[in-house]
């Protein structure tokens, strides 16, 4: 006499189950590639990838020197030199070209350091609470009362013109903006389930801290971040412009500008830096743009 399996809820028999623990389907890498291929992304990846090449070899692909003379003074775009001469005759592409390699990693620098000087501050402001966070966020409220190109002025010309003060300057005018991010992202966050959850079992408050609160916020940051490069590329200019950043002889776009401003007719001088500026600006806040689309879980449906 045979018995028949045993038969369990929704009719598969009990020995037809699968056995053993279930894993998770991995996710193909073109899936995880996909959302990333957007048209904002894309352009202005390629852009900045294109300027960072330029940084990395701008020995090889500028085709003189740029302190040196290299033809007639104000002389116009040629073949020899394609965005013309200075009033001292330097070729003026190979100035743009060297320019990048001050104004870029100069505003690269400048956000990462804000960055972690804001959340750190705004971390342990809205963690710890209390007269702490009260006393950092009110620093941080008194600097940013003034308007940041004010403030930045203010702050370099006290220190000195150079490229040096002018990077300590737009550090102390940014920081509080990541410190007021920060703090938000913390309060939102140190009183979720897994947060608290962590508390109970008895893991120290910084450990949580960097376990279980700041992977959560670090998306909104990463995307403000890519934002504000931009921003801080137009305010290195600016101050160079006003003759608070690089010195001459220094290739810097802003100090090209203001040499370009000096020969209105000879619109070829500020032409090159003033489109550098353009395109940088633009392709970052592309690429900025498109990562909030795919990484701000709000905004992916859309």
């Amino acid at each position: 006499m045979t018995m028949s399996p045993l038969v369990v809820a929704g009719g598969e028999p009990a020995d037809a189950r699968p056995s053993g623990p279930v894993t998770e389907k991995a996710v193909p890498l073109r899936d995880k590639v996909r959302p990333f291929l957007r048209w904002p992304i894309v352009v202005g990846g390629a852009v900045v990838l294109l300027w960072i090449v330029v940084v990395a070899f701008v020995g090889v692909l500028a085709p003189h020197d740029p302190y040196a003379v290299a033809g007639p003074r104000l002389s116009g775009p040629s073949a020899d030199h394609l965005l013309g001469t200075d009033t001292l005759g330097r070729d003026v592409f190979s100035r743009v070209l060297y320019g990048a390699r001050q104004s870029l990693p100069i505003a690269a620098v400048t956000i990462t350091v804000s960055v972690v000087i804001g959340c750190l501050v705004g971390a342990v402001a809205g963690y710890v609470g209390g007269i702490v966070d009260a006393v950092l966020m009110r620093l941080a409220d008194v600097t940013m009362a003034f308007p940041s190109m004010l403030l930045a002025m203010a702050v370099t010309a006290a220190l000195g013109p150079g490229l040096r003060n002018a990077f300590l300057a737009i550090i102390i005018v940014w920081w509080p903006i990541y410190a007021r991010l920060a703090r938000g992202q913390v309060l939102s966050l140190k009183e979720r389930d897994h947060v608290l959850a962590a508390r109970a079992i008895g893991m120290g408050r910084w450990t949580n801290l960097r376990k279980h609160v700041f992977p959560h916020a670090r998306t909104p940051i990463l995307v403000s971040a890519t934002m504000d490069l931009g921003s801080i590329i137009i305010l290195i200019a600016s101050l160079s412009f006003l003759g608070l950043g690089a010195l001459p002889p220094s290739p810097e776009w802003g100090a090209m500008i203001t040499e370009g401003s000096a020969n209105f007719y000879q619109w070829w001088v500020a032409l090159g830096p003033g489109l550098a500026i353009v395109s940088v600006v633009l392709a970052i806040n592309f690429l900025g743009d498109g990562l909030r689309d795919v990484l701000d879980v709000k905004r992916r449906g859309r």
